[in-house]
């Protein structure tokens, strides 16, 4: 059976299998070595990601991953009193909860090497361009709706409108800009809290927060929307985590294949080749 790597986080490693994506480039670079499994769920927190921890890393289980990257924060530091509120996690809990998720992983497998990685930071002008966004698209999908030669795409005109209009009204509402829904300070207290806790209970830790703003230009260089990621961003991801895989001894280069290389196939005796243990 081979090997596993876990991504376990919300919409940033939902998408990161997106072409571009950080998650993609992690799977190139273990192909046939470890499968990186992709579990990103979209708009989640720390607190409901722990409803999900038995369900994805079962205590019992066999062969647990050999490295997880948990990635959670950018919902949790949503802030309260705004539009986001339903996502909000209180610093000290978010800290809490991913100790508890730390802990649990250790149960299932003390040697499973576990990075802790902060939220990205947030660039309040985009975040309020997509909301903007959002809105226009919504109302351009009504006036199509009522364009007879575009009618057969009235369904899904419908459905594009419905998903943007609840899209700006619940996360963005009417006041986008005059109330944002997170803002890059309150945002950079929990990549510190994060950090912070990975030191604490001795794990690793990218502090996307801070690497990112590293760069000039960083809001539109690695943000898509003011929080999710474009390649460039990704591509920062993928260079850090990558970094202490190797680091850990995690290499892909040291990692055995899966099954034999075809060059070490005897064309007349391929039975032999496969003789061998395979990971």
């Amino acid at each position: 059976m081979r090997r596993q790597v876990v991504l376990f986080g919300d919409s940033i490693t939902e998408q990161s299998f997106r072409q571009g994506g950080w998650g993609a480039a992690l799977a190139n670079a273990y192909s046939r070595k470890a499968d990186v499994v992709l579990r990103g769920y979209g708009g989640y927190n720390t607190k409901w990601a722990l409803f999900l921890l038995h369900h994805i890393f079962p205590p019992d289980s066999a062969r647990p991953p050999i490295a997880t990257t948990i990635f959670f924060g950018a919902n949790d530091a949503a802030l309260s009193g705004r539009t986001s509120e339903r996502q909000h996690v209180p610093i000290e809990d978010y800290k809490q909860n991913l100790r508890k998720i730390v802990l649990h992983l250790k149960e299932c497998s003390p040697t499973m090497q576990i990075v802790l990685i902060t939220p990205p930071p947030v660039c309040e002008e985009g975040r309020h361009a997509y909301a903007k966004y959002s809105k226009s698209f919504f109302v351009t999908a009504n006036v199509y709706k009522n364009n007879l030669a575009l009618s057969h795409y009235v369904d899904w005109i419908d459905q594009t409108a419905l998903y943007c209009r609840v899209m700006y009204l619940s996360l963005y509402g009417e006041n986008a800009m005059k109330f944002p829904e997170r803002t890059n300070e309150v945002t950079g207290q929990y990549a510190s809290a994060c950090v912070e806790t990975a030191k604490e209970i001795g794990v690793f830790s990218v502090d996307l927060w801070s690497k990112m703003q590293e760069t000039d230009g960083w809001q539109k260089k690695f943000l898509s929307d003011g929080l999710h990621l474009t390649p460039d961003g990704n591509a920062i991801v993928y260079q850090e985590v990558i970094k202490i895989f190797n680091e850990a001894g995690l290499s892909a280069d040291n990692m055995p294949l899966d099954f034999p290389h075809h060059s070490e196939i005897d064309a007349k005796n391929p039975e032999g080749a496969f003789q061998q243990k395979c990971f």
